[in-house]
């Protein structure tokens, strides 16, 4: 629990925060027989996404994605077809929201926040990943790196937020399930707060930011920030 002020605009990453990533595993399952696989191809994707931001490249995250799949494939040995690259979009772009997530956007709308996106993904054409899981309706603005041509945790990132949303510091958190993506808006002067989904954990070393807020789901951050 923070001892901050109560911030005014909450911040939410998107993939696997909001949206289920599970979703994507009976590909993996099909390509390499284990669906955990998805798990090494998604630690490849935020390395190079993160690789081409510090390195002053940029190559939009879908794209990344899909090279990622053909690089982990090439790993192990897999094939991949065209078709795969095609299942591999269709599935990030229909990813349902986890239970927990409409609920909590709900009370934290109707407790006065105002509630923002900010992703890695670019925007595309309509229906957009949020609008299809019946989420974009509580979002004030949807926001991408694209923009800024950077990656998340780059500064420019969440600087292009605060400029819109004319917040500043911990008026100001971001909210996500990975811990680099808090560290970044830490760094920033945000407040963070880390749902802890599956495979997501904090990283006890010496000055890792410690989130502001740590829980299992957006219901417990709810009654954190409401209450």
């Amino acid at each position: 629990m923070s001892d901050h002020a109560i911030p005014k605009v909450l911040v939410f990453d998107v993939n696997e925060t909001l949206l289920d990533l599970t979703h994507l595993e009976p590909l993996f399952e099909r390509l390499f027989d284990d669906p955990g696989m998805l798990r090494e191809w998604f630690a490849q994707l935020i390395l190079y996404s993160q690789t081409m931001t510090l390195s002053g490249l940029y190559t939009p995250f879908g794209q990344l994605g899909a090279g990622a799949l053909r690089m982990t494939a090439d790993i192990h040995d897999i094939a991949v077809e065209q078709s795969d690259i095609d299942e591999l979009a269709s599935r990030i772009g229909s990813m349902p929201a986890h239970p927990d997530v409409a609920p909590a956007l709900e009370r934290l709308k109707a407790a006065g926040f105002r509630l923002v996106t900010l992703t890695n993904s670019a925007p595309g054409a309509s229906p957009s990943p949020l609008e299809r899981a019946g989420l974009s309706d509580y979002f004030e603005r949807s926001f991408s790196v694209e923009p800024v041509r950077q990656f998340k945790p780059a500064a420019s990132t969440y600087a292009q937020v605060a400029q819109e949303m004319q917040a500043e510091g911990d008026e100001l958190c971001l909210i996500a399930c990975h811990l680099w993506d808090t560290i970044g808006a830490q760094a920033c002067g945000w407040q963070g707060a880390l749902v802890l989904r599956p495979y997501n954990a904090l990283l006890p070393a010496q000055n890792v930011p410690m989130p502001d807020y740590v829980t299992d789901n957006l219901s417990q951050l709810a009654d954190q920030l409401i209450t």
